[in-house]
C-alpha cells in the first residue's frame, strides 16, 4: 500500500485522516448502500418488464426503422424514471442539447417560459436568449422571465402571484446548482412546488432539468408532479459506459413533440439509427446504481475532509444530498488550481497533463477542468471544474468506484497541503 501511495505523492497524514473519516461516515455510507439496493431493484425489474435479450443489442443504420433495442431501451428508462414515456438517443450530444430540444419542442412563438430557480446554467443563456443569439428561443418570439430562489427554496408567494397574472406555457426547474452558490433542489421541494403550480395553473408544463440527480433520492420529478424531465447519459444514468447521449422522459404527448423536434415532424421517434450503442446504453444503466452510490460516498468523504481542513463545502457531509455535485469554496485561485491538478494527476486518462484555466464554448469566464475520463467531458467519472472568479469555487462530481475516487481525493488534498506549506 505504501508503494502505491508514494506513487501518487499521497501524504501519510492525509491517508490516516481519510481512514478516520471513513469510520465516522459508516452510518452515512450504509444509507447510500440502501439507496443503491433500491435503485438496482428498479433497474433489474425494468429490464425484465421490457423483455431485454441479446437481440436488444442489435443495431440499425440509415433511417433506423423498426429498431427493437431502441424501443426497449426507452421502455426501460421510462420504467426506471417512473414516467409515461421516454426518448433515449445517442443524438443528444449533452444535457444542454437535450434541454434545448425539449424547450424548442414544447414552446411556440408568443409562449412564455418561466424559470423559477433563477438564472439557468451558463450553456442555456444563448439557447434562451438571455445572451443574444440569432438562434435563441427569444429570437423566435418566445418570451422569458425568471423568479429567483429565496434562501435556497422556491419563492412560493411570488410564483403563485405570477401564475395568476400571466399565462405561462412552461416552467423550468433546474435542480442542480450549476456554477452558483445555492443548494441543489431536493425531490421534496420539487413535490411541493409542483402541487402549487398545478393548483394555480394546471395547464402549465413543468419541465425539470434533472442532470446529476438521478438515483440520488427515492423518487423522480415525474413521480411527484412534473410533466417532463431531461438528463444526460455522460452523467448518472450512463454509468460511465454510455459514450454519449441523453434522455427526455415524461408525458407521452410531450415526449412525442420533443421527438419530432429531434428528428422530423411526422416521423419523430420512429427514426434514428442506433449505430451499435444499444448495449452500452443498457450496460451503463445496469451499472448506474453502483456508480452513483460510489459518487455519493466520494462526495461525503470529500465534504468531511475539506470541511475539517477549514474550507466551506456545499452540501456538508451530514446534509441532505439532491445530486452528486459538491462545491468547495477555496477563496483563492492558487488552492483551487492545485486541487484540480491533484484530481487530474490521479485520473486514469491524461494523468500527466496539467489542467489550465481557459475559455470554453458557452461560458463567459475562464474554466478549469480536471477530467481524466474515458469519455470526454464525462461528469460521472471523477472530475472537478469551475470558473476562475471569486470566491473561487470548484465543483466536484463523480467516481466510477469508491477506491478510484478516494485515491484522487487523497492526491488532491496532498497537493493542496504541500503547496500551502511551501508558500
Amino acid at each position: 500500500m505504501n508503494k502505491y501511495l508514494e506513487y501518487y505523492n499521497i501524504r501519510e497524514d492525509v491517508y490516516n485522516k481519510v481512514l478516520e473519516i471513513e469510520e465516522e461516515l459508516k452510518c452515512e455510507f450504509k444509507s447510500v448502500d440502501k439507496q443503491e439496493e433500491i435503485n438496482s431493484l428498479k433497474v433489474l425489474s425494468s429490464f425484465k418488464k421490457a423483455g431485454i435479450s441479446e437481440a436488444s443489442f442489435n443495431s440499425t443504420t440509415g433511417y433506423g426503422y423498426n429498431d427493437l433495442g431502441r424501443s426497449q431501451i426507452e421502455k426501460v428508462f421510462a420504467s426506471v424514471l417512473g414516467s409515461e414515456d421516454a426518448l433515449v438517443r445517442r443524438d443528444f450530444i449533452s444535457g444542454s442539447h437535450a434541454l434545448t430540444v425539449c424547450l424548442f419542442g414544447l414552446l411556440r412563438p408568443n409562449d412564455l417560459m418561466l424559470s423559477i430557480t433563477g438564472l439557468p446554467y451558463d450553456t442555456l443563456h444563448e439557447v434562451i436568449g438571455i445572451k443574444e443569439n440569432a438562434s435563441s428561443l427569444i429570437s423566435f418570439g418566445i418570451k422569458y422571465n425568471q423568479i429567483d430562489l429565496v434562501n435556497d427554496d422556491f419563492d412560493y408567494a411570488k410564483i403563485k402571484e405570477y401564475l395568476k397574472n400571466n399565462k405561462v406555457k412552461l416552467i423550468e426547474i433546474q435542480r442542480s446548482r450549476g456554477y452558483s452558490e445555492r443548494k441543489s433542489i431536493t425531490i421534496e421541494k420539487v413535490d411541493s412546488i409542483c402541487k402549487l403550480i398545478k393548483e394555480v395553473s394546471p395547464k402549465t408544463i413543468i419541465m425539470v432539468d434533472n442532470c446529476y440527480c438521478e438515483f440520488v433520492e427515492d423518487k423522480t420529478p415525474t413521480e411527484v408532479g412534473a410533466d417532463i424531465m431531461v438528463g444526460s447519459l455522460i452523467k448518472n444514468l450512463g454509468g460511465g459506459i454510455a459514450p454519449n447521449g441523453g434522455y427526455i422522459a415524461g408525458k407521452e404527448s410531450l415526449v412525442n413533440l420533443c421527438a419530432e423536434r429531434l428528428t422530423v415532424p411526422g416521423e419523430g421517434r420512429e427514426v434514428g439509427p442506433t449505430l451499435g450503442i444499444n448495449k452500452e446504453f443498457l450496460m451503463g444503466l445496469y451499472h448506474a446504481p453502483y456508480v452513483v452510490a460510489s459518487s455519493l460516498k466520494i462526495s461525503l468523504l470529500t465534504a468531511k475532509l475539506l470541511e475539517d481542513l477549514g474550507y466551506s463545502v456545499n452540501p456538508k457531509y451530514n446534509e441532505e444530498h439532491a445530486d452528486i455535485v459538491l462545491s468547495i469554496t477555496f477563496g483563492n485561485k492558487d488552492d483551487l488550481i492545485k486541487y484540480a491538478e491533484g484530481i487530474q494527476s490521479a485520473s486514469a486518462i491524461d494523468a500527466d497533463s496539467t489542467p489550465i484555466p481557459s475559455p470554453m464554448p458557452g461560458y463567459d469566464n475562464e474554466i478549469i477542468m480536471a477530467s481524466g475520463s474515458f469519455t470526454q467531458g464525462s461528469s460521472i467519472e471523477i472530475s472537478c471544474d469551475g470558473p476562475l472568479v471569486e470566491p473561487y469555487i470548484l465543483y466536484e462530481q463523480g467516481s466510477l468506484t469508491y477506491s478510484y475516487g478516494k485515491i484522487a481525493i487523497m492526491s488532491a488534498v496532498s497537493k493542496l497541503l504541500n503547496n500551502k506549506e511551501k508558500n
